[in-house]
């Protein structure tokens, strides 16, 4: 019983990464399509958390989710700070 769930829950949490995925490269928005990628790598590191990899996950959930995310939008704030 407890496999089938983890079966389930790695398929829904697929399809979510692929539609996040989908939201991050035909978005026009800079902003949201940044969110859209971190969400990508959220998604990733649960994937990695079902798999049994707490380690690979957390590294995930900290570089992928959260510090990219933050250096995405520090580089988006520069370079619309250049065009003003």
């Amino acid at each position: 019983m407890e496999t089938n769930l983890n079966i389930f829950l790695a398929i829904v949490i697929g399809v979510l990464a692929l539609v996040f995925a989908i939201i991050a490269i035909y978005h026009k928005k800079l902003s949201i399509a940044i969110i859209a990628s971190g969400a990508v790598s959220l998604m990733a590191s649960i994937l990695f958390l079902l798999l049994a990899a707490p380690d690979v996950a957390m590294t995930e959930a900290a570089i992928g989710s959260g510090l990219s995310v933050i250096i995405f939008f520090y580089a988006l704030s520069k370079i619309r700070k250049q065009h003003d």
